[in-house]
């Protein structure tokens, strides 16, 4: 199965790369070579270290709180 996950970016790194939070305060360094026109604030799905889609903010909060409900 594979499964993409909602993250906030950060910062925007050279070389089309971004930082982003992956949840609970854990930052990762990702890709944006895929996408245009991110900007920090936003919110991108992210499979295999790559954002492949933005994502509106309600929709990426409530994936991350039942990704979090579905944890406990």
């Amino acid at each position: 199965m594979c499964l993409a996950v909602p993250c906030k970016v950060l910062d925007i790194l050279p070389d089309d790369k971004a930082s982003v939070d992956i949840g609970a305060g854990v930052r990762k360094t990702i890709s944006l070579s895929l996408l245009k026109d991110v900007e920090v604030g936003d919110y991108v799905l992210v499979h295999a270290g790559y954002a492949i889609s933005k994502e509106n903010p309600e929709i990426a909060l409530d994936i991350l709180e039942l990704l979090q409900e579905g944890a406990s």
